[in-house]
């Protein structure tokens, strides 16, 4: 629950796939993602965010197709993917996979060209000399007005378009801090009342959780690269780690992750930001408190930054390397009570060990189920043991049931970056 709203219940044991349709297939369109969703069912993957799937404005554009963050009309579909009956297929055969559909919603700005510019010219907000612009100095977006009463209505009549025409599940809302609480506030209660729908919110701001069932951990993820590029040691991890439990109000959900579209394109893959210790930190995302985060193709894994304006086709022919990585880890989040999202009885407890500089250990427990995770954040082969009382009897790994079991008490072998997810 967030604050008057209550969070969907398919949402809290689920997890989020962020797809780059431009990028995903030759095509780049919506019928032509649809061919992977039996593959992305099987791998455990349940919520799909599609990034802006809106026409993109051809006046400023940036490169030679533009940025999906770039809108010019809010009810309608990108012709490069397709129509809105295309879109509204497209959820119809996910829904009938199980999945769930989130659109990016992008409120705060459109583009130079947006249908809007003309009609409603009063929608926007203007420099000195009674110009668009924008307050970031993005060069292909303009700023919306949010003082205008009649574009907060008209707004929130494009997202309910969306809720009703294609039957989405929730929206990933950009830059939502940018745009006042008090909309979002106002569209989620006319929203909702269509369904009840999942709200994710790209920001870090402790009050829009009085409206978004979920944000994001950009501290946790600069306080990541920072721990490989060894600016930071593992006191940094904590203290985020603390700060996130002790500021945020109880039972607020994190999305973590290790890649989005704005990292991958603009700072690196993980590979680049993370080095060895993106895969255990992906770990980390996907069984800490909170809902994972998995981007387009970090399942292969796509070791190259995707163009952000132009095409730049994600490479599937080759072997999908992680896809039983990231399976193991959404089943097991899935199908274990330990790991649901919202409850502050299944907080993380970080555990105590030998090793403390180097080895992040902690535990998820709800009644009879335990989530144990040991990560070696080191390049050295660590030897550690799980200190305290919190530990009782042995666990099963995850990843290899014929493996021994992990008894609590003795010391456990971990190779350099190696992660270990037990269950009790």
């Amino acid at each position: 629950m967030n604050g008057e709203f209550n969070t969907v219940s398919w949402a809290l044991d689920s997890n989020i796939y962020e797809v780059n349709l431009r990028q995903y297939t030759r095509k780049g369109s919506f019928r032509a993602f649809a061919a992977h969703l039996e593959r992305l069912r099987d791998m455990g993957i349940e919520i799909l965010w599609f990034m802006p799937v809106t026409p993109i404005s051809k006046s400023g554009r940036l490169g030679t197709l533009g940025s999906y963050y770039a809108c010019s009309d809010y009810m309608n579909a990108n012709p490069e993917f397709g129509s809105v009956e295309d879109f509204k297929w497209l959820v119809e055969r996910a829904h009938e996979y199980g999945f769930k559909v989130l659109i990016d919603w992008v409120a705060n700005h459109t583009g130079w060209d947006h249908i809007w510019t003309t009609e409603h010219p009063e929608f926007y907000r203007k420099n000195i000399d009674g110009a668009f612009y924008d307050a970031h100095g993005w060069a292909d977006v303009i700023d919306l007005n949010y003082d205008k009463r009649e574009l907060r209505l008209e707004m929130i009549r494009a997202m309910q378009f969306w809720v009703e025409t294609c039957n989405i599940d929730g929206f990933r809302c950009d830059m939502a801090m940018l745009v006042p609480l008090d909309f979002w506030k106002e569209a989620r209660k006319v929203l909702d009342r269509i369904k009840p729908l999942f709200w994710l919110a790209e920001c870090e701001e402790i009050m829009y959780h009085e409206v978004f069932d979920l944000s994001y951990t950009w501290k946790m993820i600069h306080i990541m690269e920072a721990y490989w590029k060894k600016s930071s040691d593992m006191q940094g991890l904590f203290q985020v780690l603390y700060y996130y439990k002790h500021q945020f109000p109880p039972g607020a959900i994190r999305t973590y992750f290790t890649s989005n579209h704005d990292e991958n394109s603009h700072s690196g893959t993980e590979y680049e930001r993370l080095g060895e210790a993106a895969l255990t930190f992906a770990v980390f995302c996907c069984l800490y408190d909170g809902i994972p985060m998995i981007y387009s193709g970090q399942e292969i894994p796509n070791l190259k930054r995707l163009l952000f304006f132009d095409k730049d086709e994600i490479d599937w022919d080759r072997n999908i390397l992680l896809s039983e990585f990231y399976k193991t880890l959404l089943q097991l989040r899935k199908n274990n009570p330990a790991l649901k999202s919202g409850d502050p009885k299944r907080s993380a407890l970080i555990l105590s060990n030998t090793r403390a500089d180097s080895v992040f250990s902690f535990i998820r427990r709800f009644e009879r189920d335990e989530v144990l995770v040991i990560l070696n954040l080191s390049a050295e082969m660590q030897s550690v043991i799980i200190t305290g009382h919190t530990l009782a009897g042995s666990y099963k790994d995850v990843f290899d049931l014929k493996k021994p079991d992990f008894i609590s008490g003795q010391p456990l072998l971990l190779n350099a970056w190696e992660y270990k997810v037990y269950v009790k």
